[in-house]
């Protein structure tokens, strides 16, 4: 509080007086005689000065933490807390062993690590800095001097998330965001704080898409028009090895036209160009680096440091803001809006001479390179794990098959009334979701009041991180958990059941607001492949690692697959 920061500040004070008048004396006595001699005598007690004013505050801070009454969590380091016992390369598979402790006395650091292998076998989740201690489902880390709550399991995020979700939807400050050209009325959607900007933003996007046809049969046709192109360029590779990855422009058209109004051809390099600098920018919302410049701001004012860590999301808002200049140019205000830019075009108009509202140039980038980069990556990355696990599991794959031709047939495109009547591709593109586990980590909330979460106090304040791996891999939920198994979202008569457990999206008042469209997006795109390929891995390479890589999202590892017609 404030009574520790004066006393902080009158200590250093009184030590900075005392050095001044000793640093004098010491540079009259100096043998040296030069001004190198008197500069390298003063450096000395400075450094002093300095360290103790680090641990001074230091220990203001964990005094803070202690009065607090935080969970358990490994001991923080002075200043730096905990940022090198977090692995912030695989930082979900790191959170995965910080548990069991407290609960009956813990297992220990010695304990062994559940099965993580779908084929069965045990397979330890190594790491170059792991957590050695497991402190239970609701355990607290220091980065820096921010504390830090870490949620797992299904009971420990849903009581936060939904029970308390009021005093848990704010998000935490995030400075390093200033060099994007974030402000209090430029925040976006998803790293918004909770307000009257997130509110009145995140509104607008719900409604904007519905009016543009989310949910509604216009919209499915769309989606199903670009499944096709999706199938023709499977189709191009004449039973050849490919890596599916070349493919996923098409899925990314379809949000690419809801946001900007604009269809790409999928060898324009521009439009590559994009998806590439989205891919890459979301790989930088993880790292070691982005974590000290949040904890530290003050190493934002060090160019080179700031530059280097947001290099691809400025060099993606870069490509973006042309976009944004031509269409402004093709915008007819008397016209409806086409898409999501030109409805944000022309709340705009209804703002102006309001400066309270989040209509702004500048909050019209980042609301659509929100919605842009999310909807482009996160449902070509899902495909790539179905397509992987559809070749890893070939009698799935059959089964689905079997069910398309039942249902479907092979010459009708899928459409979303028939997946009422697949209960098992259902089951199928859920398990896919809850094994592939893109988003392990949901992004970060913050608590705007003190309030209690499975017995713990989590003071006013806090970042809370919600690991929804634990959930989708919960052990007391889900029978087979480290496994690929469809039978986790079918009833004993067969027929499609949802667990509570299944939250891909968080949940919450700061849930996914592109659920709906991936979930058409997934049906359609998914079911459109099965009718019309086979798919296996190429005769003569190895069986592909069913291995993720962690980078904010967890994509497969790089693989080659054939796809043969059917």
């Amino acid at each position: 509080g404030k009574g520790h920061a004066l006393g902080v500040l009158r200590v250093s004070c009184l030590v900075l007086c005392a050095w001044w008048g000793g640093g004098a004396r010491c540079v009259q006595r100096s043998p040296f005689g030069s001004e190198a001699g008197m500069g390298l005598e003063a450096l000395v007690p400075l450094a002093v000065i300095v360290a103790i004013f680090l641990l001074l505050v230091d220990l203001m801070h964990r005094r803070q933490r202690w009065a607090a009454r935080y969970s358990p969590g490994p001991l923080p380091l002075p200043g730096l807390g905990n940022l090198l016992h977090v692995d912030f390369q695989n930082t979900p598979y790191c959170f995965d062993q910080v548990r069991e402790e407290v609960l009956e006395g813990g297992r220990g650091a010695e304990a062994p690590l559940p099965e993580a292998n779908m084929d069965g076998g045990q397979e330890a989740l190594t790491l170059p800095l792991q957590l050695r201690r497991r402190f239970g489902d609701v355990f607290s880390l220091q980065l820096a001097w921010t504390p830090v709550v870490v949620l797992n399991g299904l009971a420990a995020v849903r009581e936060a998330m939904v029970t308390r979700g009021e005093d848990t939807a704010d998000r935490p400050p995030v400075p390093i965001t200033q060099i994007l050209g974030f402000g209090p009325r430029s925040q976006g959607v998803f790293l918004a704080r909770y307000g009257p900007a997130w509110r009145e933003q995140r509104r607008f996007s719900v409604s904007t898409l519905r009016n543009l046809g989310l949910g509604k049969k216009s919209l499915e046709q769309w989606v199903t028009e670009e499944a096709a192109c999706l199938c023709a360029a499977f189709a191009n590779h004449s039973d050849a090895p490919f890596a599916p990855t070349v493919s996923w422009t098409k899925p990314s058209n379809v949000i690419a036209s809801l946001t900007c109004g604009r269809r790409f051809e999928y060898d324009d390099p521009r439009f590559l160009r994009l998806l590439d600098l989205a891919q890459e920018g979301l790989k930088e919302e993880s790292g070691f680096l982005r974590e000290v410049l949040n904890a530290v701001p003050v190493l934002l004012h060090i160019p080179a440091l700031a530059g280097k860590v947001l290099r691809f999301q400025k060099a993606f808002l870069t490509q973006l803001d042309e976009l944004l200049t031509e269409h402004r140019m093709t915008w007819d205000p008397a016209q409806p809006p086409r898409d999501l830019t030109e409805a944000f075009l022309a709340e705009m108009e209804k703002a102006k001479g309001n400066p309270e509202s989040s209509f702004n140039d500048e909050n019209l980038r980042i609301v659509v390179a929100d919605l842009f980069s999310a909807g482009m990556v996160t449902t070509s990355t899902t495909l790539a794990w179905g397509l992987l696990l559809m070749i890893l599991h070939p009698d799935v794959q059959r089964r689905v098959q079997q069910e398309i031709d039942d249902v479907i047939g092979q010459v009708r495109r899928p459409e979303m009334g028939d997946q009422a009547h697949m209960p098992y591709t259902t089951a199928v593109i859920h398990e896919v979701q809850r094994f592939g586990d893109i988003v392990p980590l949901g992004v970060t909330h913050m608590t705007s009041r003190d309030i209690e979460v499975q017995g713990f106090r989590i003071p006013k304040g806090t970042t809370l991180i919600t690991n929804l791996s634990s959930v989708l891999k919960d052990e007391a939920v889900w029978e087979k958990p480290f496994r690929f198994h469809p039978e986790h979202f079918l009833d004993a008569q067969g027929h499609f059941v949802k667990p509570e457990a299944f939250l891909p999206f968080s949940a919450g008042r700061r849930a996914c607001l592109g659920e709906p469209l991936a979930r058409m997006e997934l049906f359609l795109f998914f079911t459109s492949l099965l009718q019309h390929f086979s798919f296996s891995v190429p005769t003569g390479q190895p069986r592909p690692s069913h291995h993720g890589v962690f980078a904010f999202l967890v994509t497969p590892s790089p693989y080659e697959l054939c796809a043969v017609p059917r």
